[in-house]
């Protein structure tokens, strides 16, 4: 990131989420959702500073740089999976079995009865330098 607080933010790493592209948009903003959760709580260093309006009502912190959507068929999420595990870049996965459970217990449970060759993956997000990031999606479009 520049340190010239008038020149535009740039950032080395980059926050991306893949999402099947046959998902529904419900499915689709759902599973954002929750894989982008599991990136800030691993990564402390992703959260920026806490918000406040002009009255001091505070907010919490989030991101600290965007997060970009892609998707892609279901081969392209299943490379992409194998290439985050081979660079061994911090991820989350979500399966379409998560859509039929209703708590983070069973959700847990779903995801730990498949291996990982089996995962009927739908979504996975993932964090790392920009160029680690880009390669690991090669063939996933932005999501329109």
């Amino acid at each position: 990131m520049t340190t010239n607080e008038h020149a535009p933010v740039r950032f080395d790493t980059k926050i991306a989420v893949l999402l099947r592209e046959d998902l529904e948009t419900w499915q689709r903003m759902n599973v954002t959702a929750f894989l982008v959760s599991g990136l800030g709580t691993e990564l402390p260093e992703v959260i920026g500073a806490p918000y406040a309006d002009a009255d001091d009502t505070p907010y919490l912190p989030m991101f600290r740089q965007p997060v970009l959507v892609f998707e892609g068929a279901e081969e392209t999420l299943t490379a992409a999976h194998g290439r985050a595990l081979a660079r061994g870049l911090p991820r989350a996965v979500f399966t379409g079995d998560l859509f039929t459970t209703g708590n983070d217990r069973d959700n847990r449970a779903a995801v730990r009865a498949v291996g990982t060759a089996q995962l009927d993956l739908v979504g996975i997000a993932v964090y790392g330098p920009r160029n680690a990031v880009d390669k690991v999606l090669k063939g996933a479009r932005m999501h329109p």
